[in-house]
């Protein structure tokens, strides 16, 4: 069984403060841990292929920007969920879209570009599904790190 060793460990806790701003941060972040840049490209498609990373990239403050983000969740039968998960997908405004085994068994992240851009989206998809959708704003906004010891 593989495990993640000091150096896999090393990364995944400088990751969570950022890759440097320059032409090859890899490779700078790479002489941090003594080791190449291909072979930290390596550790993190492995990390990736094991699911101990399950999503690597930048994360934005949307409201900063002038944007918006909004937890969102239906409650659709199940005759009818293909349909209505094929139409919510469509949407651009729609970030990512998962099943849950609970009465709200749709959920779907919504980003759009201006925060009146949220309701703007929950109107269409309720007026196209015939459903409501149930908007859950952020109200606060923590940040979870995973550090790791060596």
């Amino acid at each position: 069984m593989w495990q993640m060793d000091t150096t896999d460990k090393a990364i995944i806790n400088r990751l969570q403060g950022g890759l440097p701003v320059c032409e090859r941060p890899y490779q700078v972040m790479a002489e941090q841990f003594g080791i190449g840049e291909d072979e930290l490209i390596s550790r993190l498609e492995n990390l990736l292929t094991q699911k101990v990373l399950t999503r690597f990239g930048p994360m934005f403050q949307i409201e900063r920007m002038g944007g918006a983000f909004s937890l969102a969740a239906m409650k659709i039968p199940e005759a009818d969920f293909e349909r209505v998960t094929a139409m919510v997908n469509t949407l651009p405004e729609v970030a990512h879209n998962y099943r849950r085994e609970h009465a709200f068994n749709m959920w779907f992240v919504l980003a759009t570009e201006k925060p009146e851009g949220i309701i703007q989206a929950i109107a269409r998809i309720e007026s196209q599904t015939g459903y409501p959708v149930y908007n859950m704003p952020k109200e606060k906004e923590f940040f979870v790190g995973a550090r790791f010891t060596a």
